[in-house]
């Protein structure tokens, strides 16, 4: 398959370290290790978005679909980052675009589209985007 080129920009960079248990039968990152590292890049660009200061109680988003391709394999030995980026934003929901990538090489290991849902922790139940998303989100667009 072809890596697609991308259509937005990428807003949010995080290198990544991997580990040992990191490695499956094959010799490669795990699979499910990409959605593990994706993860972790949206808890530091939802910390960026809120100064630094991120609780469960102000993230405001929950993830309701994950969507990735991979492309090729990463070795332990290779650098790692993730490039975030925002494809929508509507009043209920996010839908963010997340490239697994060598910063050496450019090579494209994976990409993931997740849709993230406005969520209301005080009450477990849907809600509205925060306000601090549109705003940080529209300043970029």
């Amino acid at each position: 398959m072809e890596v697609p080129v991308p259509t937005i920009e990428f807003v949010h960079r995080m290198p990544v370290q991997l580990r040992f248990r990191d490695i499956d039968m094959f010799g490669h990152v795990n699979n499910n290790v990409y959605l593990e590292l994706m993860d972790v890049a949206k808890a530091s660009f939802y910390a960026q978005i809120h100064g630094g200061h991120l609780t469960p109680q102000n993230i405001g988003l929950l993830v309701v679909n994950v969507n990735c391709d991979f492309f090729e394999p990463t070795q332990l030995e290779e650098p790692l980052e993730i490039l975030t980026g925002i494809l929508k934003v509507s009043e209920r929901s996010v839908k963010l675009e997340q490239r697994v990538v060598n910063p050496d090489t450019g090579a494209v290991k994976a990409i993931c589209r997740t849709v993230l849902a406005g969520f209301d922790p005080k009450t477990n139940s849907g809600a509205p985007v925060p306000e601090i998303y549109h705003s940080y989100f529209k300043s970029l667009l």
